[in-house]
This record gives C-alpha cells, sequence and structure tokens, in this order.
C-alpha cells in the first residue's frame, strides 16, 4: 500500500481513510488477512500506537474482524463495503464542489468542466 500522510492533520484519521479506500477499492479481498498492526505501522512510518488506532476505527465500523487466533480479517459484508464505498465517494463529490465554489465556479460550471474531463480523457460511464 501506498500512504500518503499529511502533517498538518491527525495522522490516524488519514491512515484510517487510506485502509479504507484500499478495502472498498478491492485492494484486500473479503474474508482475507489483514496486515499487522506492525507490518503497516513500519510501512506507514508511523507509531504502532497511532496504526493501531486507525485499525480500531475500522473495526468498531465493521470493516476489519479480530479472530483472537488468525488475527484481523477483512468482513465478508459486501453491503456494508458497498455502504463504505457510496460514503467515500459522496466525500469526494462534496470536496470537488467545495472547492470548485470557492474558486468561483457555479455548480453549473462545476458538472460542465467535470463532463469535459470526462470526454478528454475517454472515459465511458
Amino acid at each position: 500500500m501506498k500512504w500518503v500522510l499529511d502533517d498538518s492533520m491527525s495522522i490516524w484519521p488519514q491512515l484510517k481513510k487510506q485502509m479504507m479506500r484500499a478495502i472498498v477499492a478491492g485492494e484486500f479481498v473479503e474474508g482475507s488477512a489483514f496486515p499487522t498492526v506492525r507490518q503497516l505501522a513500519q510501512e506507514a512510518g508511523v507509531n504502532r500506537n497511532t496504526m493501531q488506532r486507525a485499525m480500531a476505527e475500522l473495526e468498531s465500523e465493521g470493516l476489519l474482524i479480530t479472530n483472537r487466533t488468525a488475527g484481523r480479517t477483512v468482513t465478508g459484508d459486501q453491503q456494508l463495503i458497498e455502504r463504505m464505498k457510496r460514503t467515500l465517494a459522496e466525500e469526494n463529490i462534496q470536496a470537488y464542489l467545495n472547492e470548485m465554489k470557492a474558486l468561483g465556479y457555479s455548480f453549473d460550471e462545476a458538472a460542465e468542466m467535470l463532463n469535459e474531463k470526462v470526454k478528454e480523457e475517454g472515459i465511458t460511464v
């Protein structure tokens, strides 16, 4: 996993969001073993307690399941994964719209620019 962290804000929510994104994007297969706190903390270059907090949040939301003998696994609840995926998408849309508004664009102008970019990139929806 490639970690991108911004020191201007708390680290554990960033870790949580990046792991959530990886889970809903299918980087971690449903029901599969999840890397350990130690492994992920080392990869991300963060304190183990910070990573533990992020993973505990994912567990409280149901995306990770802790088994005493098998460690953590990714949930097999496809509906939960889809809900979380939708939530992340809506957050990204809102961030886009907020930024466009801050730049002085109307909603219609922001939508038009997005449509132009989709066509430019040859993306089919």
